[in-house]
């Protein structure tokens, strides 16, 4: 990973090795990703219908990115592989090509991305659960009640909060069934666990390039292309037409139908760089490799005094990606996450997690409370937030890097934080009151 070994300063003044435990939100780059990426630019042009012979190279790189993501997730001979810049891209344009009115399954616990683009349409939420089981059942249980039935069922992968790999073989079963196809949220799933689209049943599949190691703005949806020969693209513009009037337009077929302008062609060679790579490592050795990681994690955090990890399903009955989100008695998520990252070199992530309705249910936030912070916030006032902070783990992470979190905590916990910090209310952030740091000199950030 390019970047593992960056030293950073910290308030004694002494430089440590930067901990790198935010991979849930950006993962680093892959060193043979930038080696696809530096090999590739020289070559850069733009792609399709162009007659130079750097055109053609580059469309050769581009339609190959598409053929290698289609099979890291097992895809199925015609499903189409749609280049975005993300899955929050890839999920809004899936939205947006179904019709109006299309009756969608999701849940409470879902990353706002597979929550708010589906209210365009007429969504039901399926409750909060304490097991995959208990998941299962209120889904078919849904799908059995709904009149007319539902269209599609909308879950994430792996929960980008706890960290639970949700069932979705047995969830796409449930979906076929009742008449449903399954589209699942991979953006947490994709960097750690195996995916087969095909074997599972899976009908669309959303992810990232950032987190898969090629954090370059660009992403896919990969699903069936029959649904999609006939939908309303997300984006209006050339590329995504085969003719237009002064009033009409014949659209294109899928995947230009949905590539309208010029495309990120860089960021789609890195996406295809680091899902060759990922298939030649191994996705189930992958996987082998970070459960170990990740037990050590949960091992140590359950050590800490006053720490309480958030969960929906117990550890004991589910698979879990390495993600860990906790709170420490005496401490707010963002003095937390200020004091790791001063004092002690280790980056983690606070806040909700952009999954609002699922952390205020594991924080036990009464909707009262909720209801105050929105008007709060509607009136333009600036309210501390509820939320935990997260540790999330990635191919670049290693034993001394969870060590190093499990015995900052313990400091903390035990002894407090060896500076003062002072509560930023504009941004509900905590700043050193006394900083010695100085940045690295990285171009545009003076400006």
């Amino acid at each position: 990973m390019l970047g593992a070994d960056t030293d950073v300063p910290c308030l004694d003044g002494r430089m440590r090795r930067y901990v790198n435990l935010d991979n849930a939100a950006s993962t680093p780059v892959m060193a043979e990703v930038w080696d696809a990426v530096e090999a590739f630019v020289p070559w850069y042009s733009a792609v399709h219908r162009g007659s130079g012979l750097k055109s053609q190279v580059a469309t050769a790189a581009f339609e190959g990115a598409r053929e290698v993501v289609g099979r890291f997730v097992g895809s199925r001979a015609g499903d189409a592989v749609l280049f975005v810049r993300n899955t929050t891209e890839a999920i809004n344009l899936l939205s947006a090509a179904l019709p109006p009115g299309t009756r969608v399954l999701s849940s409470a616990a879902e990353h706002h991305a597979n929550m708010l683009p589906w209210r365009r349409h007429q969504v039901q939420l399926l409750p909060f659960t304490r097991s995959p089981e208990e998941l299962c059942t209120a889904c078919e249980r849904a799908l059995g009640a709904a009149r007319p039935r539902i269209d599609l069922v909308a879950v994430t992968g792996a929960s980008n909060v706890t960290g639970e790999v949700w069932p979705v073989g047995e969830l796409a079963g449930l979906a076929h069934r009742y008449g449903a196809e399954l589209l699942v949220d991979a953006a947490q799933l994709a960097p750690h666990r195996p995916i087969d689209m095909a074997g599972a049943g899976i009908d669309y599949l959303a992810l990232s390039g950032h987190k898969l190691y090629a954090p370059f703005g660009a992403g896919a949806l990969v699903g069936r292309s029959a649904r999609l020969r006939d939908g309303e693209p997300l984006l209006h513009g050339g590329g995504a037409i085969k003719l237009v009037t002064l009033e009409d337009v014949v659209w294109a077929d899928a995947p230009d139908r949905y590539e309208a302008g010029s495309p990120n062609v860089v960021g789609v060679v890195a996406l295809g760089a680091a899902c060759r790579r990922l298939l030649e490592l191994g996705m189930d050795a992958i996987a082998e490799h970070e459960r170990r990681l990740s037990g050590r994690l949960w091992h140590g955090l359950r050590s800490t005094p006053g720490l309480r990890r958030l969960t929906l399903w117990p550890e004991a009955v589910v698979d879990r990606v390495g993600v860990a989100t906790f709170t420490l008695d005496g401490y707010r998520h963002p003095l937390l996450a200020a004091i790791l990252s001063a004092e002690h070199a280790i980056g983690v992530r606070h806040g909700c997690f952009c999954a609002h309705p699922l952390v205020t249910r594991m924080l036990g936030v009464p909707d009262a409370e909720a209801d105050r912070l929105r008007d709060e916030l509607r009136a333009g006032r600036s309210p501390a937030l509820p939320g935990a902070v997260r540790a999330s783990i990635g191919l670049g992470t290693t034993p001394a890097d969870i060590d190093r979190l499990i015995d900052a905590l313990g400091e903390i916990a035990r002894s407090g934080p060896r500076s003062r910090y002072a509560h930023v209310a504009e941004f509900d952030e905590y700043q050193p009151v006394k900083d010695p740091r100085v940045w690295p000199d990285v171009p545009l950030a003076g400006d």
